[in-house]
């Protein structure tokens, strides 16, 4: 068993709390990101979980056996660093056997290991080679095998893609997400980029200023939101944001005030105070055509056209702005007006602490 559990986590820098009570278990085999702006503490997490920082207060257990105060070589993990850090005047195959070498492995089984981890990572032709001969994909593969041969029974990823360019970001994503179907190890991956986490991940866990805000799927985050803060950072473009006057409806629905419409949005048995609220829509969740069941008129300000579909940057009749997402034929150009349909189904409502109270479902 190779689960890691985290039991109110604690990590102090002098008078500085850095994180502030972590509690989260990640099951074996699992594939966990950290995911977060920079400073939230994903980094500093994973360190304590390497073993490279000290835990202030709590306990950290992998595979049952308690880690807390054990050294980063006892703790069967391996971790793999944005900066490939390889030996410059070795080959290929002496920097993914090196770390074997040095806890006195012999010959044939670092050959061994070796020669499974190059096939594994497409870096069989390269072997013979010095890092300074190889493109930025190629070295971070020769990390990851450096990983592979200690047979960890955690991998533990900072944000290893950060330093590539970002067509070779997709094709290491998807040689990623590979090795571990293929390995079936649990991976701990820490990345800012909301994209890697919602492509790569079983369990994503959103962190913010030290503490985490929720923990879940890619599409349970997406879809259910728990406040503000994961709905705009889970996305892209992220959640447009409308600051909405709701008064009580009938039949278990309240009526949103939009710029030039009512709309009536079904409470789904949730308790909705009247008053100023947060409304949020996702901008792929906007009807273009107008299609929706209410319509608002929008005036284009911004338009970038990708071919396989077209961003809108619109301003409502009151002032307020949104991202809409739109089929790639959509040719409006700024100056022109767009009529957006809204789906009610598609609303999200948030309380004035920024906690959700209704999430979008198109499903119902």
């Amino acid at each position: 068993m190779a689960d890691v559990s985290l039991r109110n986590v604690k990590k102090q820098f002098g008078a500085l709390s850095v994180i502030k009570g972590v509690d989260l278990e990640v099951k074996d085999g699992e594939f966990c990101v950290f995911v977060g702006p920079s400073g939230c503490g994903k980094s500093t997490l994973l360190r304590m979980i390497a073993g490279l920082e000290d835990i202030t207060s709590g306990a950290l257990a992998i595979g049952g056996k308690d880690m807390t105060s054990v050294g980063p070589s006892e703790r069967g993990v391996a971790m793999v660093f944005q900066s490939y850090a390889l030996y410059p005047h070795m080959t290929v195959a002496e920097n993914i056997g090196f770390g074997l070498k040095m806890t006195g492995h012999p010959k044939e089984l670092i050959a061994e290991r070796t020669g499974k981890a190059a096939k594994m990572l497409q870096l069989e032709a390269l072997l013979q080679r010095k890092p300074g001969q190889l493109s930025g994909g190629q070295r971070q593969r020769v990390a990851i095998g450096r990983a592979i041969v200690r047979n960890p029974e955690v991998f533990l990823f900072d944000e290893p893609l950060s330093n590539l360019d970002a067509a070779l970001r997709v094709q290491m994503r998807t040689e990623l997400s590979k090795l571990h179907q293929d390995l079936k190890a649990t991976m701990i991956y820490v990345t800012h980029d909301q994209v890697e986490a919602m492509t790569m991940a079983d369990k994503i866990v959103v962190l913010s200023a030290g503490k985490i805000e929720q923990v879940g799927s890619p599409l349970e985050l997406y879809h259910r939101p728990n406040n503000l803060f994961v709905a705009g950072f889970i996305g892209s473009p992220k959640m447009n944001f409308l600051k909405v006057n709701v008064t009580a409806g009938e039949g278990g629905s309240v009526r949103i005030a939009l710029p030039g419409a009512d709309l009536p949005l079904p409470t789904h048995g949730a308790a909705v105070p009247a008053g100023e609220l947060t409304l949020g829509l996702r901008p792929e969740h906007i009807d273009a055509s107008g299609k929706g069941d209410v319509t608002i008129t929008a005036t284009v300000k911004l338009a970038e056209y990708l071919g396989s579909e077209t961003l809108f940057f619109v301003t409502l009749a009151d002032g307020s702005e949104l991202a809409v997402k739109a089929d790639g034929l959509a040719t409006q150009k700024p100056g022109e007006t767009l009529t957006l349909g809204i789906n009610a189904k598609a609303c999200h409502l948030f309380d004035g602490q920024g906690l959700a109270i209704i999430n979008g479902d198109l499903t119902r």
